[in-house]
């Protein structure tokens, strides 16, 4: 396939808008590649760039070494999915999947090998002779993706192509997606909003606001080491709890309630003596038998985790992701500890991590 590297990416337009502020990634040979962030963060602009279908303001776009900033979208090599489909209606499903090639004059016995291996690759093979109304939208999102295969692209460009399924469907056409990553070992780059397509199916993860790259990593470490609130806040579901806090006497004091802390903890806070900084807790990192009491005020059965949601100290939010069922009712209240914390400077936003001094 190819490798793609993007280098100081800027999008400005006419108007001195700014959209997409120096972006830099090197993309390897088959990495799958998920750009996520919410809507207006730049993702789109910047898939567009690489597809061609948007000017690159400054910066450099490189396909195995070559520069091709400014070569047109058709010379690119490259197959984008877009989430509305874009199927000919006239046209049976086996023509849209040949159409390009029709376009380019290929033998019809080569066009015709290529699609049927495209169809049997998505369990097409029996819809080839039907219109694209007689299918469901995973169907037809399964098509807009096997008319890209047949042009054997060096990059896969996905544009929110699940945005307009249902959930069930969303669920498994994003299998889907990620069975086909595998069985072509392509190079892909897959825009999404959400957080759960972007921990499922990435190699690498870029998170992205106003323009801006927050991190790029595996999903492991997103989750796991965020750059900061942003990142915390925006990867994991439900989202991470933050409190204000000051770190004083090797405990963190927060409105009307108190965390103690490891030794390795003060140690990675010891910059911080008398400061305030951010408390992140994801929910998940929440558990029964603490010392902080919480009083409830809803309670989400989801089978084997129970989702409890209440308030402590001053009147302060808290969402713990509990392990099993549980039939908390409002009003009662339940004594939570905080396992797994993360920090974060209360001015920068950006994580404090051991070490970072």
């Amino acid at each position: 396939m190819a490798e793609l590297s993007l280098h100081h990416i800027d999008k400005i337009y006419d108007n001195n808008v700014q959209a997409v502020y120096d972006f830099n990634i090197d993309i390897k040979d088959g990495e799958l590649i998920v750009l996520v962030g919410p809507s207006g963060c730049g993702k789109s602009t910047t898939l567009r760039m690489v597809a061609g279908l948007e000017d690159i303001s400054n910066g450099n776009l490189l396909l195995d070494g070559r520069d091709i900033t400014r070569v047109p979208a058709k010379d690119r090599d490259m197959a984008m999915v877009f989430q509305n489909y874009a199927l000919y209606g006239h046209m049976t499903i086996y023509e849209n999947m040949a159409f390009s090639l029709v376009l380019r004059k290929e033998d019809p016995n080569v066009i015709h090998k290529k699609v049927l291996a495209a169809a049997e690759i998505l369990g097409l093979t029996s819809q080839l002779n039907k219109k694209p109304s007689q299918l469901s939208g995973g169907q037809r999102q399964r098509v807009a993706m096997g008319r890209s295969i047949v042009r054997s692209p060096k990059v896969f460009l996905f544009d929110e192509p699940l945005s307009n399924l249902d959930a069930k469907l969303r669920g498994a056409t994003r299998r889907e997606i990620l069975l086909l990553h595998k069985r072509l070992n392509a190079t892909m780059m897959y825009v999404t909003h959400d957080q759960t397509e972007a921990l499922t199916l990435a190699d690498r993860i870029v998170c992205m606001s106003m323009g801006h790259v927050q991190q790029i990593g595996t999903p492991l470490e997103l989750y796991d080491s965020p750059n900061n609130t942003f990142v915390a806040g925006f990867i994991g579901l439900p989202p991470m709890n933050f409190f204000d806090v000051t770190f004083q006497d090797g405990a963190l004091k927060g409105k009307g309630f108190e965390v103690q802390l490891s030794d390795e903890e003060k140690a990675t806070l010891a910059d911080y003596n008398r400061k305030q900084i951010t408390l992140g807790v994801r929910p998940e990192d929440i558990a029964e038998g603490g010392s902080l009491t919480v009083k409830v005020f809803s309670n989400e059965n989801l089978g084997m985790n129970t989702l409890v949601h209440g308030h402590m100290g001053d009147n302060l939010r808290v969402s713990a992701k509990l392990r099993g069922w549980s039939n908390y009712r409002a009003g009662d209240t339940v004594q939570l500890g905080f396992k797994r914390k993360h920090f974060f400077d209360k001015e920068t936003t950006n994580a404090i991590r051991k070490g970072d001094r």
